[in-house]
This record gives structure tokens, C-alpha cells and sequence, in this order.
């Protein structure tokens, strides 16, 4: 018995040593440092540039539409169609093409007051608003279409906003997207002389744009200003912006 129990005993410390000499042959798993992982795009010199653009806006963006109110939705819509009419056939006397007129907004909604007496709502009419988006290309004729369209338009008339924009921006963009890339050029290259390496060709370059436009926001709620007094409109002037960011390799 003895010798049985002293044989099992053996074959068990013969087991648990090979186990032990083959867990010492695994090699351990290869770490590989952040650093080791950085991308090529994560070295050199990165800069940004800016480039601007003056520009003299050639195209007016005019918000305008009707709003009525009366007591049937009926009655509301006829006065508002009536209304809207006038203003685009006034438009339309006025060069303005029918392309150039997009209808942005419109709505018919019922008109409530509180009647603190009974504590609760009343209904007293309903109200029909139509907005519509009209470009002009004479930005020169813009005081006078307003003054035409409010005329026309009568107390139903509602001006939301007004802004200028350019009709082709192309040409703009590219003088300002090549005074961005030297503007980024030239930072790069004043740093690569100053760390005293050789600046290299871009690996990486990316873009974004902005566009400021002059705008003249009358309020929706609130009727044109009176047709008897003339409308002076001045477009002025926008800028157009290219930013790049770029990054350069060292050599």
C-alpha cells in the first residue's frame, strides 16, 4: 500500500515539473509602446492659415409675405391670398422671375384670448401667414421693391429680414484659399528656421470656409416700414474666409 501511494506521489511531482518547464519555454506577449503607434501625420510642423476676401455683394435675399387674421379660416385665407397675389404680381413688375420667389413659410392657426370672467380660452378668429424667400439681382433696386411690395401689400405686408450674399462666390474662394495656403506656408516655414530643420512638402492639408452676411432683420410679427417714406437700403460689403490647416514634414 505504501508503495503504491509513493509511486502515484512520484508521477504527480513529474507532471507538475514538466508543466513548470514548458510555462518557462512560452515567450510573454510583445507590448508595443504608445510611442511606437503614433502616426506618420503626428510628426512635423502643423500650422493654420487664413485667408480673406472682400467682396461687394451682388445678390439681396428679401424675406417678405402677408399675414391676416379674421374670424373663419375662410375669410383669413382669401384676404392673405389677396394680399400675396398683389405682392408677387408687383414682383413680378418688378423683374424679380418666378424661380427667384420660394415659398419658405406658411401657416393657419386659430386665435385665442383668456376670458378671466369664465376663467378660460375664447376662440376669436383665425390667422393665415405666408412667407416667401425672394432673390434679388439688382441689389440697387432693392429700397424699391420693398417700397413697391408694402405699397401693394397694405397692412397684411410682414418683412422678416434682409441679407446680401454673392450669386457666384468661386473666384472668391479660390484668392482666398491660395492667400490661406501661403499665409500657412509662411508660418511653417518661419518655424522650421527658427527649430533649424528643413521644412518639407505637405502631408496633410484641410479646409473650412465662412461667410459673413450683412443682414437687416425687421421682425416677422411687425409690419414694413410705412410706404410714404422710401426705403434707403446700402449692401455694403461681406468677406469671404478660407481657413487650412496644414502640416508640413522636417527634414
Amino acid at each position: 500500500m505504501k508503495r503504491i501511494l509513493c509511486l502515484v506521489v512520484c508521477s504527480l511531482l513529474i507532471i507538475i515539473a514538466i508543466g513548470a518547464s514548458g510555462c518557462d519555454s512560452l515567450s510573454p506577449p510583445t507590448r508595443t509602446t504608445s510611442g511606437s503607434l503614433i502616426s506618420s501625420q503626428s510628426t512635423g510642423i502643423w500650422v493654420s492659415g487664413e485667408g480673406k476676401v472682400t467682396v461687394v455683394p451682388d445678390i439681396a435675399i428679401l424675406t417678405l409675405g402677408v399675414e391676416a387674421q379674421a374670424d373663419t379660416v375662410d375669410q383669413a385665407q382669401n384676404e392673405a391670398s389677396t394680399a400675396m397675389n398683389a405682392v408677387v404680381s408687383e414682383l413680378d413688375s418688378r423683374g424679380v422671375a418666378d424661380k427667384d420667389i420660394q415659398t419658405r413659410y406658411f401657416s393657419i392657426y386659430p386665435v385665442r384670448r383668456w376670458v378671466q370672467e369664465r376663467g378660460e380660452e375664447e376662440l376669436v378668429g383665425y390667422r393665415v401667414t405666408n412667407m416667401v424667400t425672394v432673390k434679388v439681382r439688382k441689389v440697387d433696386d432693392t429700397g424699391t421693391i420693398i417700397d413697391a411690395v408694402t405699397r401693394v401689400g397694405g397692412d397684411y405686408i410682414r418683412i422678416d429680414n434682409l441679407s446680401f450674399t454673392v450669386d457666384d462666390p468661386t473666384p472668391y474662394q479660390k484668392e482666398a484659399r491660395e492667400k490661406a495656403l501661403a499665409d500657412a506656408h509662411e508660418k511653417a516655414r518661419q518655424i522650421a528656421d527658427t527649430a533649424g530643420v528643413r521644412l518639407g512638402e505637405p502631408t496633410y492639408i484641410n479646409e473650412s470656409s465662412s461667410y459673413s452676411q450683412p443682414r437687416i432683420s425687421y421682425g416677422m410679427a411687425v409690419p414694413a416700414p410705412s410706404a410714404e417714406a422710401a426705403v434707403s437700403i446700402s449692401a455694403g460689403e461681406t468677406e469671404i474666409t478660407i481657413l487650412v490647416q496644414v502640416a508640413y514634414s522636417i527634414n
